[in-house]
């Protein structure tokens, strides 16, 4: 058995270094890779780091499965994938080795040499390193393009963000290998060009040595810095008590100092670190549930600090021009659990970002006004993207990429679905389009609720339908096919989006491919669930589906004609290559009836559970006067029904129990 992407065979991985991070970086490929029968070994030269490791692996995998993150099963073949060693010899045999070591270049240099003379040539190095560039740490490797840094958050078995840093000489091909690889492992890499410290450290420490300029300057206590921060930047806990809780004062002493050598002049480790860490001493962070007041002209003084940081910051990465800063916005996001800095610019207003961080580089010398924040005040803002555009020969895949929420579309991701469509409609290059969503886990996982709740009267909730419908309406009556690569779960809007296209492929094996799940949470679908599905299942089983909110498994999405096909393997080369066979005449698609359905069933007598019965009499009546209506009034029958339901009670119990309990508890409605 084993594990197989594209040109990276998985049989055996090692990770070196059984300390702070790696046991955590074991579980999660434990995790993955339990059941392909692929075998783990995690390496240390100390025995207690390795009973440590063991124990610390052994209790997250039974909190597991007391969470039912896995079943118990999994969890003993997890536990059992794994051999604990520290005799170099035992790595002999791994397809992939990921030291996860001491930050210390000598230590890894010297490691890899070790491993080099071990593994065979075409074995994949990765270092986890939070700072050195990789031409640095594997400078005595003979085949240095099969090396390159993987860059894990904590804790890296739960945060998705994985920094993924090619050398000069890494092979281009395995690099787009490894991004897809851990797409499809469930983490959320992020590309990045050979830079000291990458993309989010020197945002995540210049935070940190600002916090304490702000401290030496007597603007703040330590517990009041970090309190606004938290407040200005979202983030779960301040920088301070941030690098604190990871033990990482040690490490961000040296990154600072190299960042100050490498990078930036203003980049420098502050004198009151360097003066705690020989004392041995710790920051007078706030404990738990400690609450801290703070004066509204300190607050005041430091937000604009923090902020004006957090901006200039952001901006100096864009400088670089080592990501895309879509993506580095997403990535600050989730991996430091903070506001996107660029759509908090946005949100801000570009002027008003500009005079914070004007007023703070004048403050901060050694640190020029970002060059990538003047461009971005010219174009009236940051250009942020949500969905991107690649290109296979000669199809167009557009993906939609917003994983903290699951691929959800807003009326932003709705507009740059029209533009993107629109551009490969006009490329004369391109013969076809695959649709498709970020990661394994959703396609896209609905409309945003927000944007649902903002409507107060049924002529908003019509606009709002009508608004959806619009989108779904130019992807059906595009020239040139659509395939949607179904790569995960498809709820509510996401089912209808799919619809739309011309043909779908499925990712094999999925629990549930698609559902409407409007009616659990008082509403009805609203971009054309309930006119596309009829006409594409039949009537009688669309109405179940509907009504019940009844979750669709992939096998069964063929069965009935809402997918062509299941895939295993690549998903989008089979979406694309449908396109192609599509445009070439070997596929005839049946285009969905636009005009009334021949045969209309009468509705059936369905047990519906705790839903309500007033918003089931809405649907019903879309589903069957739709039916015997064209396609296009019965969409617009759809969004008036949308809107009646803004009427009823029970919408509006729905939606606050969704927003205050979340999607799996059921509303109390009131049948009207």
């Amino acid at each position: 058995m084993g594990y197989q992407f594209k040109d990276i065979e998985l049989a055996k991985i090692t990770i070196i270094g059984a300390g702070n991070i790696g046991p955590d970086i074991c579980l999660h490929f434990a995790k993955v890779f339990a059941a392909h029968g692929v075998s783990l070994v995690l390496l240390d030269i100390s025995e207690q780091a390795l009973k440590s490791a063991r124990t610390r692996i052994g209790k997250k995998v039974a909190s597991g499965v007391d969470s039912r993150a896995f079943h118990a099963d999994h969890a003993q073949k997890m536990l059992a994938s794994i051999c604990y060693s520290g005799n170099y010899a035992d790595i002999a045999g791994s397809s992939l080795v990921l030291e996860a070591a001491t930050e210390d270049d000598d230590i890894k240099d010297a490691i890899f040499k070790q491993v080099d003379t071990i593994c065979g040539a075409d074995t994949i190095f990765l270092s986890n390193s939070s700072h050195m560039r990789p031409e640095v740490i594997f400078r005595n490797i003979s085949n240095p393009g099969r090396c390159l840094v993987a860059h894990y958050f904590f804790p890296a078995e739960r945060n998705p963000i994985v920094e993924i840093i090619p050398g000069a000489e890494t092979d281009p091909v395995l690099t787009a290998n490894l991004m897809g690889l851990y797409e499809a492992i469930g983490k959320v890499p992020m590309e990045v060009a050979s830079s000291y410290g990458y993309a989010i450290d020197p945002i995540f420490e210049g935070l940190f040595q600002n916090a304490i300029a702000c401290l030496q300057k007597g603007y703040g206590t330590v517990k009041e810095i970090d309190r606004v921060s938290m407040d200005a930047l979202g983030c779960g806990v301040g920088p301070i008590t941030a690098v604190t809780l990871a033990g990482g004062n040690g490490i961000t002493d040296h990154g600072l100092d190299e960042m100050h050598r490498q990078l930036l002049p203003w980049f420098k480790s502050p004198p009151l670190l360097k003066d705690l860490i020989a004392k041995n001493e710790r920051w007078d962070i706030a404990g738990k549930g400690d609450h801290v007041e703070v004066a509204e002209d300190t607050a005041e003084n430091l937000r604009r600090q923090v902020t004006g940081a957090f901006f200039a910051l952001a901006s100096y990465i864009a400088d670089l021009g080592i990501c895309d800063i879509s993506d580095l916005d997403k990535a600050c996001e989730i991996a430091l659990v903070i506001k996107p800095p660029f759509s908090m610019m946005n949100e801000t207003g570009i002027d008003r970002a500009c005079e914070l961080v004007e007023d703070w580089c004048a403050e901060n010398d050694g640190f020029p006004f970002p060059a990538a924040l003047g461009l971005a005040r010219e174009a009236g803002g940051w250009q942020l993207s949500n969905v991107t555009r690649r290109t296979l020969d000669d199809v167009a895949v557009l993906t939609i990429k917003r994983p903290r929420v699951l691929n959800a579309v807003d009326t932003r991701v709705l507009a740059e679905l029209t533009e993107k469509f629109t551009e490969a409609e006009n490329d004369a290059s391109i013969v076809g389009t695959v649709l498709t969503g970020f990661g394994i886990k959703a396609f896209v996982s609905g409309a945003d609720i927000n944007d649902l709740a903002a409507c107060k009267t049924p002529e908003a909730g019509y606009r709002n339908s009508q608004n959806f419908q619009k989108v779904c309406n130019f992807v059906e009556a595009l020239g040139k096919p659509v395939v949607c690569a179904w790569n995960g779960f498809a709820f509510g809007g996401g089912a209808e989006l799919a619809m739309s296209c011309t043909e779908r492929v499925c990712r094999a094996g999925m629990k549930i491919a698609a559902c409407q799940p409007e009616v659990n949470l008082g509403f009805i679908p609203g971009a054309g669930g309930t006119q596309r599905l009829p006409r594409l299942v039949g009537i009688t089983r669309a109405a179940e589906i509907l009504r019940t909110a009844r979750p669709v498994p992939s096998s069964e999405a063929v069965q009935i004609g809402l997918a062509r096909a299941e895939v295993t393997g690549d998903l989008v080369a089979a979406a694309a290559g449908l396109v192609r066979e599509i445009v070439d005449g070997r596929v005839t698609v049946a285009r969905i009836e636009t005009g009334p359905l021949v045969e209309i069933d009468t509705p059936e007598d369905l047990d519906i559970g705790h839903r309500s019965k007033a918003i089931d009499r809405i649907l019903v009546d879309a589903i069957y006067r739709g039916a015997q209506m064209t396609l296009a009034d019965g969409l617009a029958l759809e969004s008036r029904a949308f809107g009646k339901c803004i009427e009823t009670q029970d919408m509006w119990i729905g939606l606050e129990v969704f927003m205050t309990r979340g999607a799996g508890s059921k509303a109390p409605f009131v049948h009207s």
